[in-house]
């Protein structure tokens, strides 16, 4: 099959050489065309001519105007591909983006589906990407095996611009938790400085996760090492907003669940609330027993 493929980044490149590699012939556009010597397909000279070419094209760039002008500019994949083609676009842009386009698009009865792509480079180069994909269901199965060429797990989440809130919701559930881990390490080693422990520390409860003149200790030993803490601050102002400390905002009603005991660890309707520090701190402490200890020991 001829396949056209716009974006030969860090991403791109790899996914595009899965698909020669699975035997279909390759034709792309790039706005630097000099850097694409010795790649095995026919470089076109606008999106419009790779269009006409190609039944289906892949584009994997950096933002919402990029596709957007890729796919509805002037000399525009729009005005190359036929009706009943398909565009895949594997970039991570807005989810508002991706239905605009697709709404203009369907107009010329061309399909788009957006398929943001997760896994890095290094999932790029082994073809083992999750791909979330948004659009007509019928159309992603006609492209499936294009994809299986380059990930592993591929779902169709709904309708265009679903694939990009999968993304979206991917990205900040990964930025979280690295946030969280490195956060964690570091409030621990600041009750470390703060109390003076032994250089190889106890396993007895480094801090009370519910003594909260322990925490704001650690995070002023954190903003004194140039530290700002991402997570903890938006934490301390939620906790303002929505009166952890006292009454809840009126008609608030919010609870947080320890997803690995069940516990309630916070609760808050109806003028009433209060942490349930046990089930806090016993959460807190086993995260250091069982990961900040042994990586804090190793390296001291």
């Amino acid at each position: 099959m001829k396949v056209g493929f716009i974006g030969l980044g860090v991403m791109g490149r790899p996914m595009a050489l899965h698909l020669h590699k699975a035997g279909h012939e390759l034709w792309v556009w790039a706005r630097r065309p000099e850097k694409i010597t010795d790649f095995p397909a026919t470089v076109c000279a606008t999106p419009a001519e790779l269009g006409r070419q190609c039944a289906v094209v892949f584009t994997v760039v950096t933002s919402s105007q990029d596709v957007e002008t890729l796919a509805l500019g002037d000399n525009s994949l729009s005005e190359g591909l036929a009706p009943d083609s398909v565009l895949i676009d594997c970039s991570t842009i807005a989810p508002e983006s991706a239905r605009h386009i697709a709404a203009e698009l369907g107009k010329k009865g061309i399909h788009f589906l957006d398929a943001p792509v997760s896994g890095g480079a290094q999932g790029a180069i082994d073809a083992t990407l999750a791909i979330m994909a948004g659009g007509d269901a019928a159309v992603l199965e006609r492209v499936r095996p294009l994809l299986e060429c380059l990930g592993k797990r591929i779902v169709h989440i709904g309708p265009n611009g679903a694939g990009q809130v999968a993304k979206a919701c991917n990205q900040m559930i990964m930025v979280a938790a690295i946030e969280a881990i490195a956060e964690a390490i570091l409030h621990s080693k600041g009750i470390n400085k703060i109390k003076r422990y032994p250089g190889n520390l106890q396993q007895e409860a480094l801090f009370d996760a519910g003594d909260r003149k322990q925490q704001e200790e650690a995070l002023a030993w954190a903003r004194q090492q140039g530290v700002r803490y991402a997570l903890s601050g938006a934490v301390d102002e939620w906790r303002y907003k929505v009166g952890v400390d006292g009454e809840p905002a009126a008609g608030v009603a919010v609870q947080i669940i320890d997803v690995a005991s069940g516990d309630t660890l916070w609760s808050g309707a109806g003028g009433k609330s209060g942490w349930s520090r046990e089930a806090l701190s016993s959460l807190a402490r086993q995260l250091l027993r069982d990961l900040l200890l042994p990586a804090i020991s190793a390296h001291p």
